[in-house]
């Protein structure tokens, strides 16, 4: 599996995942109170990390490329798709920010819709 794939399947492994979904409550919560290092420092560093450590010690995403969340991930996440994800944060950076649930929850949805546009995307072409 080269570096390009790695990049790619490892974004669907459970210890990614958990990572990434992990950080954002604490991140939120110095963001609340206003301490931006902090809530930089674990919103980014632990995700990248585990992203870094993944590519290059994880010596066989195969499983996850031949499972069905694989075939989707190979099929919709595009560069576009990623910096959505990534832009996700700010609705939610914000609304901790200014102590308001709705933008936090806001950004949560389209985070949400995003990943799961292989699946729209899927039935409005059917």
């Amino acid at each position: 599996m080269d570096f390009r794939e790695k990049k790619l399947y490892h974004q669907i492994h459970p210890l990614k995942l958990a990572t990434d979904v992990g950080v954002m409550p604490p991140a939120v919560y110095f963001l609340w109170n206003h301490r931006i290092l902090p809530a930089v420092m674990i919103a980014f560093m632990p995700p990248m990390v585990v992203s870094a450590v993944m590519m290059k010690w994880t010596p066989d995403l195969e499983g996850l490329k031949r499972s069905t969340l694989g075939r989707c991930v190979r099929a919709h996440m595009t560069p576009a798709i990623e910096v959505a994800r990534l832009l996700t944060l700010i609705p939610m950076a914000y609304g901790g920010w200014v102590h308001d649930f709705r933008f936090i929850a806001l950004g949560f949805v389209i985070l949400v819709l995003v990943w799961c546009n292989g699946f729209i995307l899927r039935r409005w072409t059917i």
